[in-house]
């Protein structure tokens, strides 16, 4: 069984061996970029932990598991013209380095690639693995673009939110766990099971996130409070805000959410006082702590010995006590 720094290790092993020797620069030289300046690895990290529950080979799951950290960082490029960021972790975004043109270019490579990837896979059953990435894929997209409808919208429920963050989130997730488990010779029944695992959990990774926004501490968390306040980035928090409120106490978090001209910190300090009235951390706490909690019972009815499926949990655990 792996632990979750040795399969991230074996990813990031496999990642520098991996050359693109394709031309033009113009195009390739933004992916070598973006694979370069870090990340967790947290999905293909998973692919490989879920494949060393069943079988020690997790050579086997290599391929699957680039195929995925090819296609998250895809969406990256992708997603970060669509939010506008300049930062991506730590460093500057592939359309601000560049251009956007480029950005949108070479994300598109990016997703050829993953696929490449994964047809290189020599598991029997590829065919799984492909049906699986290619309804992930689509999954995906499904739900940036509920994402960017939120935008515009003040009346996006709780069962919205959480639509979208499945599909945005959570399902890559629960793909790169039941990939891992196809390529390790899982049954039907234990891939389902660590899907479902995996889409919990990152729908509990989700909603702790958009807590860490408002509730963490800048120095831990390692970027500035507030964004999404500011961007008026529908939440958990947010639209569990605007479905409690009513009266005066909502007037006055739609009014200072309609505000253009308002100060950055001057929303977030107001917002986060509607927040704290409303008692939305406590709220959103016990919400992740649900949706964890529905995972570790999936996790648990793998029917593989309770050794081996010690790692998935310590790393669930790990993710849902992070400060940062």
């Amino acid at each position: 069984m792996l632990r979750f720094e040795e399969a991230q290790q074996i990813v990031n092993n496999e990642l520098e061996k991996t050359v693109i020797d394709r031309f033009p620069d113009e195009l390739y030289e933004p992916v070598r970029y973006i694979l370069s300046i870090g990340g967790k690895r947290l999905r293909p990290a998973l692919v490989l932990m879920a494949c060393s529950i069943f079988n020690d080979a997790v050579h086997k799951a290599i391929k699957p598991a680039l195929a995925i950290e090819f296609f998250h960082n895809f969406t990256l490029l992708h997603d970060d013209i669509m939010d506008n960021s300049n930062i991506r972790r730590g460093h500057a975004t592939v359309h601000r380095k560049w251009d956007h043109n480029t950005a949108i270019l070479s994300g598109d490579v990016m997703s050829i690639l993953s696929y490449k990837i994964l047809s290189e896979s020599e598991d029997p059953c590829l065919k799984d693995l492909q049906l699986l990435f290619n309804l992930t894929a689509l999954q995906v997209c499904e739900g940036q673009q509920y994402d960017m409808n939120f935008e515009s919208r003040m009346d996006v429920t709780v069962g919205e939110y959480l639509k979208m963050t499945e599909l945005k989130t959570a399902v890559l997730i629960a793909a790169s766990l039941k990939m891992g488990a196809i390529s390790g010779g899982a049954d039907i029944l234990d891939a389902e099971l660590l899907y479902e695992f995996g889409l919990n959990l990152g729908i509990a990774f989700q909603i702790r996130d958009d807590y860490l926004d408002v509730f963490g501490d800048p120095e831990r968390f390692g970027k500035k409070i507030g964004n999404d306040i500011v961007a008026n980035k529908k939440t958990f928090l947010l639209v569990k805000a605007l479905e409690l409120s009513d009266g005066e106490l909502k007037s006055r978090l739609t009014d200072i959410l309609g505000q253009e001209k308002i100060r950055p910190e001057t929303k977030v300090r107001e917002v986060k006082k509607i927040y704290q009235q409303l008692d939305i951390d406590s709220i959103s706490a016990e919400a992740a702590s649900a949706y964890y909690d529905k995972a570790i019972q999936y996790l648990e009815r793998v029917h593989v010995d309770a050794h081996r499926k010690k790692p998935l949990a310590s790393f669930a655990q790990e993710l849902m006590n992070r400060d940062k």
